[in-house]
């Protein structure tokens, strides 16, 4: 029999959340983020559901490349820009924009030879300091692009905050402050909003709006889920019992005997680990369903299996289903306990994990 592990992939969760991301921004373009394969939910099934977005955007030109493939026909964004000025002819040939963060891509656009225009996004630093030209730049950057004939349409002015998460984080404010100054008197639209400033920043919708995570159910603001802003969760990642096994008082689990059972219990073992991607980090105590019922895994867990305390799903027995994230139990929370973010868990789902749609 093939192993149990499996991600369902909910196609009707995605196209509530891009609704959910309209009704937030209703006067903006959504640019769909689905970079890292999708956020580990599949690039291609996640791009056709996500249809009714106004355009993608990707980390790499050869995600570009899969969504054209794939039928894709909608602007595609390179988010990060171009590599080398090889990379120039194929943003060509595929008709993807890209965003333009460096001088070095000034000069390699001034370079290339003729050929058809590419529509250019000028990416902006307001603080973050990973990609974007200083704010004292933006203009003479602005400027050189609008001269180039492989230059086409409007240049976009863009910027990526660093504490959108925080509500009350002044650093957004003056993020947004110093974008204004760099970027005024500037034709053409504006794109800031990631997907926590599309929830908690409307002042940064602008024309332009990249959610990501957001589209997938996912929150990264502390302390909540992406129920509390009306998202439903896009992935259920499960498995089943493969073993269940009645351990003595004082007897311990897994590797280097880290968790001690308090008395006589029925734990069970899960064919799930991080060889699937799910964390190691996740420490005892980390929730999970067994049937439906809430418990908590105990021990470490190791490459292929996990192990459950069972004393509060006494029915449970080899073959019970075990979700380890999904709409029961939102993947925030598993996050939390691990020490990371949802995005980091759903990217690292690894290829011996079934994929199917639901």
């Amino acid at each position: 029999m093939a192993r149990p592990t499996s991600a369902t992939i909910h196609i009707d969760a995605l196209r509530h959340n891009l609704a959910q991301i309209r009704a937030r921004a209703p006067n903006s373009g959504v640019i769909a983020v689905v970079k890292a394969d999708g956020y580990g939910h599949g690039l291609e099934r996640v791009a056709r559901a996500l249809s009714g977005a106004d355009a993608f955007g990707v980390a790499a030109l050869s995600d570009a490349e899969r969504l054209r493939a794939a039928g894709i026909s909608q602007p595609i964004l390179l988010l990060s820009g171009f590599d080398e000025a090889a990379d120039i002819p194929r943003l060509r040939q595929l008709q993807v924009d890209t965003a333009v963060h460096h001088v070095s891509q000034l000069e390699m656009l001034e370079q290339a030879e003729p050929g058809e225009p590419i529509r250019c996004w000028l990416k902006v630093d307001t603080g973050m300091h990973r990609l974007g030209f200083p704010p004292e730049f933006v203009r003479q950057a602005h400027a050189r692009l609008s001269a180039l004939a492989g230059v086409v349409g409007e240049i976009v002015p863009m910027n990526h905050f660093a504490s959108s998460d925080e509500f009350d984080n002044p650093q957004t404010l003056e993020q947004l402050r110093v974008f204004a100054d760099a970027t005024s008197g500037l034709h053409g639209g504006r794109s800031l909003a990631n997907s926590a400033a599309v929830l908690g920043w409307p002042d940064a919708h602008a024309q332009w709006v990249r959610p990501g995570g957001a589209l997938y159910g996912m929150s990264v603001v502390a302390g909540t889920t992406g129920a509390d802003f009306g998202l439903r969760p896009a992935m259920t990642l499960a498995t089943r019992l493969i073993a269940v096994n009645h351990v003595k008082k004082g007897g311990r689990i897994g590797y280097a005997g880290t968790w001690e059972c308090p008395e006589d219990m029925p734990v069970g073992v899960a064919a799930i680990g991080y060889g699937d991607g799910y964390p190691r980090a996740a420490p005892a105590g980390t929730p999970v369903l067994v049937d439906g019922v809430g418990t908590q895994l105990i021990g470490r867990v190791s490459m292929d299996l996990m192990t459950i305390d069972l004393r509060g799903v006494p029915a449970a027995k080899v073959g019970s289903p075990v979700v380890l994230w999904g709409p029961e139990l939102p993947v925030e929370r598993i996050a939390e306990a691990a020490g990371t973010i949802a995005y980091e868990l759903t990217c690292s789902i690894t290829r011996r994990v079934r994929f199917s749609e639901a």
